[in-house]
């Protein structure tokens, strides 16, 4: 992650505003994959789903190894749990207020 004690939600969340970016995550939720496979679910140039892949780390969403020839892309749960998190701490809130 880029900072030791927070997200950074700007990039996380232009990460998240896309749908393919979006779509590459559901996709990752099965386990890691090479970059390859993840373009064979989209109708676009391996070179954009690149792009997508590189906002996604750029943002922590993902990380890559490389094994062999092949770069594998998977999902970084610690920034999700970080986010849902942060998520948490309105509803936390909001269920003491609505306790009073």
């Amino acid at each position: 992650m880029k900072g030791a004690d927070a997200v950074s939600f700007p990039e996380t969340f232009k990460a998240l505003s896309d749908p393919t970016r979006r779509e590459i995550l559901n996709i990752l939720k099965g386990g890691a994959l090479p970059a390859g496979e993840i373009s064979e679910h989209f109708h676009m140039t391996g070179a954009t789903v690149s792009h997508h892949l590189t906002i996604l780390k750029n943002a922590d969403l993902i990380t890559d190894r490389r094994s062999g020839k092949f770069i594998y892309y998977e999902l970084n749960l610690s920034v999700f749990e970080e986010v849902m998190n942060w998520f948490q701490g309105f509803l936390d809130k909001e269920n003491k207020r609505n306790e009073k």
